[in-house]
């Protein structure tokens, strides 16, 4: 079994081999940006998008979706050059939707067309909420070693689930953190502030509540592990959750109806969205 898992594709990128397209549309839109004289954050305006965003599109770990290749072939005139690749770039992301390795396709899916996630999180920094920095700073911490290739792979994989913030219409998230999730400055103090900053702005989104769970409460429903529920548009809310790299997709309405029941608890029981971002901010000066 493990030698089975080894010689399996680290990542949905890795598996479909689109890394080298976006690696190559990262490079076309950085050349056709600076020879237009714009900076990273003057583009991300005229198209939509932050200055981080931007730079992840351009070193090929964020897909670039086919709406901003629209506009940025008329902004930076690229006479129709990158909007040669909205074809391709639209196959990739249906594969990747569709034909995950197998451990990872079921849950996949699930989240890309979501309507509604929820997310708790009890010692780590979920991966749709994590800066480009602190996945890799994750990933190079695994044991046994990940080589640079794959740790470049992974977190090109994690950073390209977080389109789902840039979907229409928004699907609803939540999260509910535990404080200690704040506390731990994964990879260093410059890239720990940046990672609080991420859930700052993230927090700032219309579709999205952050909780923090204070480490003062004594007890709550789930003190055994972290979960997500998501509910895919069209179907019943399921469940999953991961252990030691074992994933576990629950569909039986009933235990799924458990773990809501666990998660509204929780929700009850954490600070306010409002009293969360200040708890946050706190913590972000105190660095």
């Amino acid at each position: 079994m493990t030698e089975e898992r080894e010689r399996r594709p680290e990542t949905p990128a890795e598996a479909e081999g689109t890394t080298g397209l976006f690696t190559a549309l990262g490079k076309m839109l950085k050349l056709l940006r600076e020879r237009k004289g714009l900076t990273q954050k003057e583009f991300g305006q005229l198209v939509g998008y932050g200055p981080d965003a931007v730079s992840a599109m351009e070193r090929g770990v964020r897909v670039p979706r086919p709406e901003l290749l629209e506009k940025a072939d008329e902004i930076l005139d690229a006479g129709g050059l990158l909007k040669q690749a909205i074809p391709e770039v639209k196959e990739a992301m249906k594969r990747a939707r569709t034909r995950h390795p197998e451990w990872y396709r079921g849950y996949a899916v699930l989240e890309a067309e979501a309507v509604e996630l929820h997310h708790y999180s009890n010692h780590a920094v979920h991966g749709l909420l994590q800066t480009e920095d602190h996945a890799r700073a994750v990933f190079a911490k695994r044991r046994p070693f990940l080589s640079e290739e794959t740790i470049e792979k992974r977190v090109l994989d994690r950073l390209s689930r977080q389109q789902i913030f840039d979907r229409w219409p928004p699907p609803a998230v939540s999260y509910v953190l535990e404080e200690v999730v704040l506390d731990r400055p994964i990879g260093g103090k410059q890239v720990h502030a940046e990672q609080l900053r991420r859930l700052l702005s993230v927090s700032s989104m219309r579709n999205v509540e952050i909780q923090v769970m204070p480490t003062r409460v004594e007890e709550h429903p789930s003190l055994d592990s972290a979960f997500n529920l998501l509910t895919p548009k069209g179907h019943s809310q399921v469940a999953y959750t991961e252990a030691q790299g074992f994933p576990n997709l629950i569909t039986d309405a009933e235990e799924v109806r458990k773990i809501a029941d666990r998660y509204g608890i929780m929700r009850a029981m954490a600070l306010p969205p409002r009293e969360s971002r200040a708890l946050i901010e706190q913590k972000l000066e105190a660095l």
